[in-house]
């Protein structure tokens, strides 16, 4: 299939063309010796010591205003832009001009990679600017950046804002959209912070299988492939919990992983089928105590990345200042609905649910009815941070009962503005308990429950060698970071999320502007 180029493409191709013919290797292999970044030339020059006065900065020529033999122009690397003077008598000592009349002027777009190697000065008006005396290509763009205008009143035009062409071109969205860059950073900050906080406490990081021969650790529909030298289906992670445990089993005090999990199903604001979560597990701890761990570590998090306990989010303010607010699950929703669900029977919960006009089922069991009431009537409610604690025993299990309550479980959520932020208990360590609730998991996927648990034989096995109590949290690092940086779209916090085929969206995108029409 031929390729569709536009007269910009065109053009481009003819100036890769003439700068080859020129003798002039348009995609260098030679090492560029950089030495110094737009942003510590902006931070750190002194017009009085006249620091920087041998430089080398590489990145994309981003702008250019020519006038006549001498122009300024702008370079973007990593660090952010620097403004460059740029002089053909410099640039070309000799009587050869072909540098800068032909490369430079005529040859060199917006976009392409160079190099420039000079020295650091002010200008007239206080710009700080390299001096450029040399001048290298180093990579030629064939294709042309959009061209995202600014005008007077910093309102943007031309921008390239459809998130359809952001979220599947993130190369682009990356140059031009320079906030964009910002959450990513953000995000990196949010999980060192993690990382650090864990490796203080002493804890271990750990890796764990990502193709199981059994999808476990939560109720969700895996995605399944197949290992041909095996001859078995094997699943792509849903969680890590399992395999940490067993980790906890093998003498481990305290582990933690960094998960990249797959769930087969719906995709919108809040979910991609490829997302990351940080799951830890701490023996001799209960849930308790992971309460208090979890909103120390949050806070540390709000202040690493705004150096402050409020987090702006929408038209509202966060607080993430210690401690958080807690409530128990049944408690929220006698609160918000008037019914008080304990000691309730499967049949009693189903006629409330309908009652309240919440979408339910005959195939779901005791616990998933009371998470349907919940998440309908009362996550709306929680928008400061919020623990959700005391679970009835049918929505978890794989936690330990309440010491106080045996229709409870010691489980917790960390609710925050309206969303499930992190999930933990204190572990069911008891092989034969655990074993019945498994058991209790298969008769809910007979009965036609997609998302139960399947049983996992080897970690029973494992239980049976003696597991000590332990708690563990698992938190979602995407939702954390559009907490942390004020999106409410996951797609936005991923580099690159999942996307619907290109040209099934071209058809949809054309069908939707016939419609218009």
């Amino acid at each position: 299939m031929s390729q569709h180029l536009s007269e910009q493409e065109i053009q481009r191709r003819k100036d890769l063309q003439e700068l080859i013919d020129l003798g002039i290797e348009p995609y260098p292999a030679a090492l560029y010796p950089v030495n110094a970044t737009a942003k510590e030339i902006n931070e750190q020059y002194n017009d009085e010591e006249k620091n920087f006065q041998e430089v080398c900065v590489a990145g994309r020529l981003m702008s250019r205003r020519i006038i006549g033999k001498a122009s300024f122009g702008e370079i973007m690397d990593a660090s952010g832009r620097i403004q460059c003077y740029f002089n053909r008598d410099e640039i070309c000592t000799g009587d050869d001009k072909t540098m800068y009349n032909t490369v430079y002027k005529k040859l060199l777009g917006i976009g392409d990679f160079i190099g420039v190697k000079g020295h650091v000065f002010k200008t007239q008006t206080g710009q700080t600017s390299i001096h450029v005396t040399e001048l290298t290509v180093l990579a030629k763009s064939i294709k042309p950046l959009p061209v995202v205008k600014v005008d007077e009143e910093g309102k943007v035009h031309d921008g390239f804002m459809n998130p359809e062409q952001r979220y599947r071109q993130r190369y682009v969205d990356l140059v031009v959209n320079p906030g964009v860059k910002d959450i990513f950073i953000k995000r990196n900050i949010v999980i060192n912070t993690m990382r650090e906080f864990f490796n203080a406490h002493g804890y271990f990081e750990a890796e764990t299988p990502v193709l199981q021969p059994i999808p476990g650790g939560a109720a969700a529909r895996p995605f399944i492939t197949h290992h041909n030298a095996l001859d078995i289906p094997l699943y792509m992670r849903i969680a890590n919990e399992l395999y940490l445990k067993r980790l906890i089993v093998g003498g481990f005090d305290g582990v933690y992983e960094f998960s990249r999990n797959f769930r087969n199903e719906g995709m919108d604001r809040t979910h991609n089928p490829e997302f990351t979560v940080m799951e830890i597990y701490v023996a001799y701890k209960d849930y308790l105590w992971m309460m208090d761990f979890t909103e120390e570590m949050v806070e540390k998090i709000a202040l690493a990345v705004h150096g402050s306990t409020e987090v702006k989010f929408g038209d509202k303010v966060l607080s993430f200042k210690r401690p958080f607010k807690r409530v128990t699950m049944l408690g929220a929703i006698e609160e918000h609905t008037g019914h008080n669900l304990a000691g309730k029977s499967e049949e009693e919960i189903y006629e409330i649910a309908k009652a309240l006009h919440v979408e339910v089922d005959k195939s779901m069991g005791k616990g998933k009815l009371i998470d349907e009431i919940f998440s309908e009537k009362c996550e709306k409610h929680y928008v400061q941070p919020t623990f959700i604690m005391d679970y009835p025993v049918e929505m978890s299990p794989l936690c330990k009962k309440h010491r106080n309550n045996p229709e409870l479980t010691e489980r917790f959520e960390l609710m925050v503005n309206g969303t499930e932020m992190a999930n933990a208990y204190s572990e069911l360590n008891d092989p034969i308990d655990q074993r019945e609730r498994f058991e209790e998991q298969l008769k809910l996927m007979e009965g036609g429950d997609d998302e139960a648990m399947f049983i996992d034989q080897d970690f029973l096995r494992a239980l049976e060698y003696g597991m000590p109590p332990t708690s563990g949290m698992g938190i979602g690092v995407d939702r954390l970071v559009m907490m942390m940086t004020n999106n409410t779209s996951i797609q936005e916090v991923l580099f690159f999320p999942q996307m619907r085929p290109e040209k099934v969206a071209e058809k949809e995108g054309e069908k939707k502007e016939a419609e218009k029409k």
